[in-house]
Parts: C-alpha cells; sequence; structure tokens
C-alpha cells in the first residue's frame, strides 16, 4: 500500500514539474550573426524562415544583429543559429564548418574570429 501512495505521489510531482515547463510561442532572440552585403542578409534571413516555428526575421546588415520572433515549442534558439551557420554564416553561438563558409560567394567572405 505504501508502494502505491509513493507511486502515484511520485506521477503527481512529475506532471506539476512538467506543467511548470512551459515555452514561449512568442519568443523575441537576438544573436550577433556575420555578414556583408544585401546577398548574406538575404541567405541569413532565408536561412532563419527555414525553422519551423519562426514568425519574424531581420537581420541587420551594419550592426550584423538578427532579430527573430519563434515558438519554442516548435524550435529553439539552437536550431536557428545550426541553421544560419549551415548556409556558410557565423554566429555568435555556432560556427559555420569550413566548407560552409568556403561556398559563400566573394563578396560575402568576412573576416572570421
Amino acid at each position: 500500500m505504501k508502494n502505491l501512495i509513493l507511486i502515484a505521489m511520485i506521477t503527481f510531482l512529475g506532471f506539476s514539474v512538467q506543467a511548470q515547463t512551459k515555452k514561449n510561442k512568442n519568443l523575441k532572440y537576438t544573436t550577433e550573426v556575420n555578414g556583408n552585403c544585401e546577398q548574406c542578409k538575404k541567405r541569413i534571413e532565408k536561412a532563419a524562415f527555414s525553422v519551423p516555428g519562426v514568425k519574424t526575421v531581420s537581420w541587420d546588415i551594419s550592426s550584423h544583429q538578427l532579430t527573430v520572433i519563434l515558438n519554442e515549442e516548435k524550435s529553439s534558439p539552437e536550431d536557428l543559429n545550426k541553421a544560419i551557420a549551415k548556409v556558410g554564416h557565423d554566429t555568435k553561438e555556432v560556427k559555420a564548418t569550413q566548407t560552409d563558409y568556403d561556398n559563400l560567394h566573394t563578396c560575402c567572405k568576412y573576416e572570421r574570429d
């Protein structure tokens, strides 16, 4: 009987913890993305929109700031950073592979850290 009560309590607590980790449907996320020109802007924004749950995207050429609103129930900021790195642009959190960077147009190649 005690085991049954203990199992019921653990199950109830487990559901309580899950209910408290609600994900944001309109997370505003900003990060730095390296790039140089209008071609970069189009490529970065297209990569961001390819991530499920992304609602709005804006990359500023002069400041290199990417601002995104995304649904965390469908994807995470990490997914977004990986998608952008996959098209050759380093983010603050994820670096593009050398192969992906080398595939960029000559005018899009930026100074890497």
